[in-house]
C-alpha cells in the first residue's frame, strides 16, 4: 500500500520527500483507521523527527487525491481511512477501528429524492455507518 501511495502522488506531481515517504509506510503499517496523532505516535517512536505539520500536509495531499478519506468519530475525534479512489461509503468499527468500503447502499436514491423535493443541485455526498464487526460481535477479532 506505501507504494500505491507514493505512486499516487509521483503522479499528481507532489514531491516525495524522506519524511512523506517514511509517512506513507507508517499509513500503510496501520490496521482500521488512524488519526494523525497516531502518525505522530508512531514516527516518535521510530525517532524518524517528522513534525505535526508535515502530517496534516501529507493526509490533506492524500485526501485531496481521494486515497485516505477523513472520517468524523462518533466521539468527535476525526480519523482517517485508507480508500480506493472510487465513490464509497465507510463500515467503521466502534471496537477495533477496522472500516470497510460499500458502495452505493440505495443513498445514491435518497440523494436525488432530497434533491428532487428541494430543488437544491447536490454537488457530493458520504455517508460513515458506525457499529460492531463480525469479528467484534464474535470475539474473534484482535484489538
Amino acid at each position: 500500500m506505501a507504494q500505491q501511495l507514493l505512486q499516487a502522488l509521483d503522479r499528481a506531481g507532489v514531491r516525495l520527500t524522506g519524511p512523506r515517504r517514511e509517512l506513507a509506510h507508517l499509513i500503510a503499517q496501520r490496521a482500521g483507521h488512524f488519526t494523525a496523532a497516531d502518525l505522530l505516535a508512531d514516527a516518535e517512536r521510530r525517532q524518524l523527527g517528522i513534525g505535526r505539520a508535515t502530517i496534516f500536509r501529507l493526509l490533506e495531499l492524500l485526501a485531496e487525491q481521494n486515497l485516505v478519506e477523513r472520517v468524523d468519530l462518533p466521539d468527535g475525534r476525526h480519523a482517517y481511512v485508507p480508500c480506493e479512489p472510487s465513490h464509497h461509503h465507510h463500515l467503521v468499527c466502534i471496537s477495533c477501528g477496522g472500516s470497510s468500503e460499500v458502495d452505493d447502499c440505495g443513498i445514491d436514491a435518497v440523494a436525488a429524492e432530497a434533491a428532487r423535493r428541494s430543488g437544491f443541485e447536490i454537488q457530493s455526498h458520504r455517508l460513515e455507518l458506525f457499529g460492531r464487526c463480525p469479528g467484534c460481535q464474535s470475539g474473534t477479532s484482535p484489538q
